[in-house]
């Protein structure tokens, strides 16, 4: 009695899976993506390399000698030039980029930074002091960071001050 309900069971199946329902599905697949091309654009025209040749006898100036005139830096080489001639302080063989300020104390109402070198050497500066490469003077001192006025030489010798500073690093 078992075989006529398994031969009707798989009569069944077989003709379930032979239709042909699925076509509209197949035909839809095959066509969706004929006209859906990818466009390139051409790359752009590469204009070709003109070199300049440069004529001393044009108005152009010559672009390897100084723009300023010899007059003019004469009356200008002693302006904000550091002392050259004080003594050095240790701070002054560091760069400013090796030293890390670590601490802050205040001694009788004077804050002086705490500042480790790159050696692990420690040591103590304040309002005045000199630090770093670029004759760095110390401006101030907060619990956060020390200020740095440095004198700094462009290529044709005028000396001009930029700013700096140490942040306290917390670890």
């Amino acid at each position: 009695m078992r075989a006529p309900y398994s031969l009707l069971l798989t009569v069944l199946l077989l003709a379930g899976c032979g239709g042909e329902e699925f076509q509209d599905l197949r035909d839809f697949v095959k066509t969706a993506g004929e006209d859906m091309r990818g466009k390139i654009e051409p790359p752009p025209d590469v204009k070709p390399y003109e070199p300049f040749t440069y004529e001393n006898d044009t108005a152009l100036p010559d672009p390897f000698k100084a723009r300023k005139s010899d007059a003019r830096n004469a009356n200008r080489s002693g302006q904000n030039q550091p002392n050259l001639n004080r003594p050095k302080e240790e701070l002054e063989d560091f760069p400013l980029e090796s030293l890390k300020m670590v601490g802050y104390l205040s001694q009788k109402g004077v804050g002086h930074a705490v500042i480790r070198s790159a050696e692990g050497k420690i040591y103590r500066v304040k309002a005045g002091n000199y630090i770093g490469l670029n004759f760095g003077q110390v401006s101030s001192v907060t619990e956060n960071e020390i200020k740095i006025k440095e004198m700094v030489q462009d290529s044709v010798g005028d000396w001009s001050e930029r700013e700096s500073n140490l942040q306290l690093l917390i670890e």
